[in-house]
């Protein structure tokens, strides 16, 4: 009986023994390749005390990782790579260049450059421009840059892409931006990061031949700003993706101060000129509009939307767009509005507006059936006058 219970006790450790052995390979096949530390202190082992020096070592599909500290350094990718930080690993680059040119000319000054690199995969970095020593509107300030480039960021905090003088109406201060330029491709994966302080955007994809997948991620800007008219998430200019899952607030412009009397407004969700995009199970709170539809055949499915400050939960600009199974709650003035047409706007519930959905004249083709209304005025207003809200997307 007893050679019996041992050799069932010898069956039962080896098969413990078994996964651990395999999560030790499996830890070892992530041994970076290359190692820094700032100061050497946290890993006294490191090979570098610069990240810039070690992207500037690796050969393509390296690893690189970073040692908490903190990283005074812009940094310039052009090579595909892995980069992963320590709890504690900030980039935080002082008095910063230009480093980059937009698609209109428009020169960037980045704290993070990937250009011309087809997978580069950024993950576990706080990027803080607090310091950028950029005071003007000449040049555009961004934290992570990815021009015709593909990979992923992860996990990432970016904050401060803000001037360092209050500038009203300068189109600066982005978090996150992937463009394609020269008719180049990027596809990047932009998932789990934190955003905030922003000055103009929070996450970017532009133009034609750029696909972004944004997902998990909570963007939060500076709240009522009379600065800059804010936009938490944008696609814009003919790039395409998906938006999913994330959590937007505080996007508001205090200039606009309703449908009638607005220059321009801020936007949980913007999409600019781009095609096909799914917003989907997003949540958005006390942004001016929570989504703005101003492309074709979008999907906006199953968001959470609340507290549109003076204007609009959903706004339909575009053509052949399909807003279903949103919940719109607390509107400052329209829960889901109809600028564009042949739109479909179905199965929708809609709570606190003054009107929940407004035609505007001069449309056609607009559909609405099976929605919900609650404690709102005017269920459905069609057709009313004429009001077209102004968004100002960041080039």
């Amino acid at each position: 009986m007893k050679k019996h219970t041992m050799g069932v006790f010898l069956l039962v450790s080896v098969s413990l023994l078994v996964p651990r052995m395999a999560a030790a390979a499996q830890d070892g096949d992530h041994k970076p390749d290359l190692l820094v530390d700032d100061d050497k202190v946290q890993c006294p082992t490191a090979g570098f005390m610069s990240i810039q020096k070690a992207i500037e070592a690796a050969t393509p599909g390296n690893l690189i990782r970073v040692c908490p500290g903190t990283y005074r350094e812009q940094l310039s990718i052009d090579k595909s790579l892995s980069i992963e930080g320590d709890n504690g690993a900030i980039v935080m680059p002082g008095n910063m260049i230009v480093n980059a040119t937009g698609s209109s000319g428009t020169p960037l000054t980045a704290a993070i450059l990937v250009k011309e690199a087809a997978n580069v995969e950024i993950e576990g970095l706080i990027v803080d421009a607090a310091n950028s020593g950029i005071d003007t509107c000449s040049t555009d300030l961004i934290g992570i840059l990815y021009q015709n480039s593909s990979g992923s960021i992860e996990h990432n905090a970016v904050r401060n892409t803000k001037l360092s003088v209050s500038a009203n109406g300068c189109q600066s201060g982005d978090a996150i931006v992937v463009q394609s330029l020269g008719g180049e491709t990027s596809k990047v994966s932009i998932d789990d990061n934190s955003v905030h302080d922003y000055q103009k955007n929070g996450i970017t994809g532009n133009e034609l031949g750029t696909d972004v997948t944004i997902t998990n991620n909570i963007v939060t800007g500076l709240g009522p700003t009379s600065g800059t008219a804010q936009n938490g998430i944008q696609i814009g200019f003919g790039a395409k993706g998906g938006v999913l899952r994330n959590a937007v607030a505080d996007n508001v412009w205090s200039p606009c101060v309703s449908l009638q009397n607005c220059t321009f407004s801020a936007t949980g969700i913007l999409i600019y000129q781009s095609d096909d995009v799914r917003i989907e199970h997003n949540s958005l709170a006390t942004n001016q509009i929570g989504v703005y539809g101003g492309g074709q055949h979008a999907e906006i499915q199953s968001n959470s939307i609340s507290n549109s400050v003076t204007l609009v939960g959903i706004d339909l600009a575009g053509d052949n767009n399909h807003a279903s199974r949103n919940d719109v709650t607390n509107s400052g003035q329209v829960g889901i509005l109809l600028e564009g047409n042949h739109n479909k706007v179905q199965g929708n519930d809609i709570t606190e507006a003054q009107i929940g959905v407004l035609k505007l004249s001069g449309t056609i083709g607009n559909t609405q059936s099976g929605n919900s209304f609650f404690d709102t005025l005017i269920p459905v207003q069609d057709p009313p006058p004429t009001h077209v809200v102004h968004v100002a997307p960041q080039r």
